[in-house]
């Protein structure tokens, strides 16, 4: 089975703000990993949101959808019981709603692997114990 990539905000955002500290790397790493790549609609809301705060078009975002370099399949209103049950398991952390439907979505697709610049996700479990596969590049 095919690995899927499953992104998170950081490296979107590091992606599309040339400025941004980990733009080189998470560009050079994007550019290896098969597409599309997956994600989930919280985290477009909260790429959009950092990218506009930084100054950079929002919709940005949006034309990594149009190219298909970037898919969304996943619906938080199925998921809802699930989602709040692992908010409130991470409530100390906390976890947010984005990240905890990353982490689902990787329950639902055993394959996945989670790009992120988030230390949290060495936290979280998925299907109550196990590790989250994760990518983290850093800034060389």
């Amino acid at each position: 089975m095919k690995e899927r990539i499953v992104v998170d905000a950081g490296p979107l955002v590091a992606l599309l703000d040339s400025r941004d500290q980990h733009h080189a790397r998470v560009r050079e790493i994007m550019h290896t990993l098969p597409a599309p790549m997956y994600t989930v609609e919280a985290v477009l809301s909260e790429t959009a949101f950092r990218l506009a705060h930084g100054g950079v078009d929002p919709a940005r975002v949006l034309d990594l959808i149009l190219a298909k370099a970037l898919k969304i399949d996943f619906q938080a209103a199925k998921e809802s019981a699930i989602l709040a049950a692992m908010m409130r398991r991470y409530k100390n952390v906390p976890m947010s709603f984005a990240d905890a439907c990353l982490v689902r979505l990787t329950e639902l697709h055993a394959q996945s692997v989670v790009l992120t610049l988030d230390s949290d996700f060495t936290i979280y479990r998925r299907n109550g114990r196990q590790v989250v596969p994760t990518l983290m590049p850093q800034s060389k």
